[in-house]
């Protein structure tokens, strides 16, 4: 078992193990437990009861974030002609629209956090899925980051907004930011009923049982705090 330092340990001692947190509670606690001297990130993990190996049973959305992630979002767009032009002036930081970008990102610049393609570039963009796919940045229609150019606009003003891709991964967890420790607890609860509602419309065909069965929050390198279930079973029977 790995050891912990002093400040994770007095942060770790605020959080009562065995209780399930009512949201509000969780947000404001979760600003204390912070141990690092940089703002950390908040972090939602939820163990789902989902199978990732059935077709009917896979999440993948998007969440709007009402007060975004607390951070500069770069985003990166894929487009030639016309649509390079739309997403330039639309604020784009990089416009990927000709082979020297394309090979640059082939090589491992990455400096970008969201990725947006329009659809007649992603026959050159899916030869960069072995780079883009492992790091959650391959644009996808259902994550709204595949659009014509008329959107490009509205998709580039979003991800700066704090829109946020979640998606299930194969451990059948969804891992979401949702905020930054220097966020009151108003907006981080906030974020978090966002969220909490877009995994409710995404839930999946073929899911069966109890949907999301456990959530917990954290900042980066600090305590995880439990959130009540209940939480989520009533977004579930509010359907």
């Amino acid at each position: 078992m790995a050891k912990h330092g002093k400040k994770y340990l007095a942060a770790a001692a605020k959080v009562d193990i065995d209780k399930l947190y009512e949201p509000k509670d969780a947000m404001a606690l979760v600003r204390e437990t912070t141990t690092t001297k940089f703002d950390s990130t908040v972090e939602v993990h939820i163990r789902t009861g989902l199978d990732p190996r059935q077709a009917d049973q896979q999440v993948r959305d998007v969440v709007v974030l009402p007060h975004g992630l607390g951070k500069t979002v770069r985003v990166l767009v894929f487009a030639a002609g016309d649509g390079a032009v739309a997403a330039r002036s639309a604020g784009a930081d990089l416009v990927a629209d000709d082979d020297a970008t394309m090979k640059q990102i082939e090589g491992g610049m990455l400096d970008f956090d969201v990725a947006i393609a329009t659809p007649d570039m992603m026959g050159k963009v899916g030869r960069l899925g072995r780079v883009l796919g492992p790091r959650g940045l391959m644009p996808n229609p259902k994550a709204g980051t595949v659009v014509g150019p008329n959107d490009l606009g509205r998709a580039i003003q979003e991800a700066k907004a704090g829109r946020v891709e979640f998606r299930l991964d194969k451990t059948a967890n969804i891992h979401v930011s949702i905020g930054k420790a220097s966020f009151s607890a108003d907006k981080l609860n906030d974020n978090f009923s966002a969220l909490m509602d877009a995994l409710r419309k995404a839930r999946p065909s073929g899911a069966k049982g109890i949907y999301l069965k456990r959530i917990t929050i954290a900042t980066t390198m600090g305590p995880g705090i439990k959130i009540d279930p209940s939480v989520a079973q009533a977004l579930e029977a509010s359907e």
